[in-house]
């Protein structure tokens, strides 16, 4: 009985003492990759907001809008290009990037931290089977259908941001990516 405990206790503070060595481990793998993005040369930037925009979205012309302020704020710092096109009935952001970051992050949190209330949260099989995360948000009275995706170099789609970074991570899915965010107004 008493070499049970002894195993036992020497076994939980093996468990413990490991945990204590990798949680450092993790959390300075986590600063290095912030400081890797934000480190990131200019010219990196830049080669992303010349990515060639498309010119329609489901049969229709696609014109460019002006960002917002708070999408220029972000577009300041994030690591690749934004964009905003209408097709006059539909808004559409399209992000897109070079490398995994985690500033690439679901619609529904800028959404939210503009003050919309989200519902409905589903995901969609659209058009050519391609899989999208959708929702409602709606703030005074005023409500947009959002739906969005992340496509890879070879046409792989995302729903999940979370899913997508650790793919990318992982080399599972190479880029330059495209998060594509389409608004319609209820």
């Amino acid at each position: 009985m008493n070499g049970l405990f002894s195993n036992r206790f020497v076994n939980r503070v093996l468990h413990k003492t490991l945990w204590a060595a990798l949680l450092p481990i993790c959390a300075l793998w986590g600063i290095g990759q912030a400081m890797t993005e934000r480190s990131a040369s200019p010219s990196a930037n830049t080669s992303m907001t010349s990515a060639e925009l498309p010119t329609e979205w489901q049969g229709a012309t696609l014109r460019p809008l002006a960002l917002s302020e708070v999408e220029l704020r972000f577009a300041k710092h994030f690591p690749g290009s934004v964009a905003r096109m209408t097709d006059d009935k539909n808004v559409l952001v399209l992000r897109t990037v070079a490398r995994p970051t985690r500033m690439l992050h679901p619609a529904a949190d800028c959404y939210r931290g503009l003050g919309y209330r989200i519902h409905n949260e589903q995901l969609e099989v659209q058009a050519n089977q391609a899989r999208w995360r959708c929702f409602v948000a709606d703030r005074g009275g005023r409500a947009v259908r959002v739906c969005e995706r992340i496509e890879d170099a070879q046409g792989q789609g995302y729903t999940d941001t979370s899913a997508w970074y650790w793919a990318s991570v992982a080399g599972q899915s190479t880029g330059p990516w495209k998060a594509i965010t389409v608004a319609t107004p209820l």
